[in-house]
């Protein structure tokens, strides 16, 4: 049989769709034995072609029907043969894994029953299994897959005597092709295994896999899109790691708990997967669910847009202080920029950020209090209010999860500190800050989920607004989200957002980066969002995004890149954005205005 023709076309044209055992003679044989080699199963259109009748339990492992050893880019795996028994459904099986802080269990094949038919059923095992099989444990998990509109559901209940730490469904019959992560762009992967998280790398953002910013893996093939979707109704973490064999994959849909409980009994939210004839048809019915599960509105219907924002032409990037110190702008030379760009475009379609305002970038987080060196008080005060006069809004950062360890402030929020699942630190030690080519550790990423940090950076943007009249205010790595032990990162979010606007209700939240759930309570981010997020919220270009002349990323780490003022001011999904860095308004004022004038003629302005 071609590799090109799937089983599912094949039970249609054989027309045994549904129909129950069929098993092609020879085609579970094992090769003969060789002398010292392990026999492992066959790999390839022989063995994912074979039918088997709904509820039939298939003695498969970790190694089944993939390439062993890998072809392309590979992952960690164990180095044996893990028991994977799985029950066929549909056109796949489906296995489960269950994981706490200590081992990986598996079912036992013997204690497995399944009861239903090819429209629903019901697999319970009441033991499980670990070694590799060499050892059993006490443990139950019951799963319940069932057809719906839309294709395959299923969800699992776990119960053990130690914590669940997450739960991985194991599907097989997955077809090849091109592979879309979170909705976004396909690409061929050849012979790669491929691994993507929600959110943030799943917690893991200097591992090896990418970030989804939503829960829904894609596969274009050549008569139709195949997908596998969350359901579920909070914002917890999810894999997919799929590794390739002759013909399909092996795929992981892994679930992750709360990392703040410690369930013995854990109910695990239902997956989806199903085909669709084209790309939009398969993200829709997973767009849905998250609009409901999310409360996600469209920008018209949104209420916490204030009027100026919704009337933005252009917002402008004033870089002030370096991590090093090195003063990109003072408050003074911020004003005398906006004096000029209020003679080249309205002031009131104008958002100014203001990164790094409180002294030497990130390093003076989570102080919060105005520079000095930058002008002090009286400097800030006399650039927000004539900021106001002339038109535009202000807009100050913070760092949603930064906090600096070596700062007097640090015992007081100590505690605050993030704890991934199995309970070791995550700090923030991912940038070389000094360049000695050394990532530096002295910053922790903190959980807003956690009261101490909540109420420390409430009380520090409360205070600004409050103090200063300020119009909005930045969230820094925002969509950062890390599964925390000391409590939830995402509703500690929401709260800290809702809690600003229920005290002022004209100050604009925005932020870095998102995932699917923070369009509900945050209008704004400083990504590009593409058509699927657009309808939700608004975005503008990157602090980091090079400024004219030698391309300088300002107070970011990057450094330099090439300047682009198509990029910067044409892009269909971005208002457009103007960096200035230190020489910007001095010797590239001619492009400002080029830019300023693009930005004018995007939003329709004389």
């Amino acid at each position: 049989m071609s590799d090109s023709v799937s089983r599912r076309d094949w039970l249609k044209t054989v027309g045994l769709a549904g129909a129950g055992a069929l098993v092609a003679p020879d085609a579970l044989a094992l090769p003969a034995s060789i002398p010292g080699q392990v026999q492992t199963p066959p790999i390839g259109p022989a063995a994912s072609i074979v039918l088997h009748a709904p509820g039939t339990i298939l003695d498969l492992v970790s190694t089944s029907e993939i390439f062993i050893p890998p072809r392309g880019r590979s992952f960690q795996k164990f180095s044996f043969d893990f028991p994977e028994p799985s029950v066929v459904f549909g056109d796949y099986s489906f296995g489960f894994l269950v994981f706490t802080d200590e081992n990986t269990y598996g079912l036992d094949r013997a204690a497995m029953k399944v009861e239903g038919n090819g429209d629903a059923l019901t697999l319970a095992c009441d033991r499980l299994v670990w070694a590799g099989g060499q050892q059993t444990a006490p443990g139950r998990l019951t799963a319940s897959l069932r057809r719906s509109a839309a294709g395959i559901e299923w969800d699992a209940v776990v119960e053990m005597d130690r914590p669940v730490k997450s739960v991985t469904t194991i599907i097989r019959g997955v077809p090849r092709g091109h592979v879309s992560f979170g909705a976004g762009g396909f690409r061929d992967p050849r012979d790669d295994e491929m691994l993507a998280g929600y959110a943030f790398g799943a917690g893991d953002l200097n591992g090896p896999g990418g970030s989804m910013a939503t829960p829904l893996l894609m596969i274009q093939t050549a008569g139709d899109v195949f997908y596998v979707s969350s359901l579920d109704d909070h914002m917890r973490p999810k894999r997919f790691y799929l590794a390739p064999g002759e013909g399909s994959y092996r795929v992981e849909a892994v679930y992750e708990h709360d990392a703040w409980r410690e369930d013995r009994r854990v109910s695990v939210p239902a997956w989806r997967l199903g085909r669709a004839a084209s790309e939009q048809a398969a993200v829709a019915p997973h767009v849905q669910h998250i609009e409901k599960a999310f409360g996600l509105k469209s920008w018209d219907a949104r209420t916490d847009v204030p009027a100026w924002m919704r009337k933005l032409a252009m917002v402008t990037t004033l870089h002030g202080m370096h991590y090093t110190g090195y003063m990109f702008n003072d408050f003074a030379k911020m004003l005398e920029i906006l004096r000029w760009m209020a003679t080249q475009i309205p002031g009131d379609r104008v958002l100014v950020f203001l990164p790094a305002w409180d002294g030497r970038y990130y390093w003076d987080y989570p102080t919060y209090s105005v520079s000095e060196r930058m002008g002090g008080e009286a400097g800030f005060r006399r650039l927000i209010d004539e900021g106001h006069k002339l038109g535009f809004r202000m807009m100050p950062m913070y760092g949603t999860n930064a906090a600096n360890t070596k700062l007097p402030n640090w015992p007081k929020i100590a505690d605050a500190i993030t704890r991934k699942i199995d309970g070791n630190v995550y700090n923030l030690d991912w940038v070389d800050w000094n360049n000695d080519r050394h990532g530096d550790g002295w910053l922790a990423y903190m959980n807003l989920g956690a009261d101490a940090w909540r109420e420390h950076l409430e009380g520090r943007i409360g205070d600004m607004i409050a103090r200063y009249g300020v119009d909005a205010y930045f969230l820094d790595i925002v969509g950062g989200h890390v599964n925390s032990t000391n409590g939830d990162m995402h509703e500690g979010t929401r709260r800290l957002v809702e809690n600003l606007r229920a005290k002022y209700p004209e100050v604009a939240c925005v932020g870095e980066m998102p995932y699917d759930a923070l369009h509900g309570f945050i209008p704004m981010f400083q990504v590009g969002l593409g058509p699927l997020w657009s309808k939700y919220s608004h975005a503008y270009q990157h602090l980091s995004s090079p400024a004219p002349g030698r391309g300088s990323s300002g107070v970011h780490e990057s450094g330099f890149g090439k300047f682009n003022p198509e990029t910067l001011s044409l892009s269909p999904n971005s208002i457009p954005t103007l960096q200035v860095v230190d020489d910007t308004f001095t010797r590239h004022r001619d492009v400002m205005t080029e830019i300023i004038q693009r930005a004018k003629q995007r939003a329709g302005i004389a």
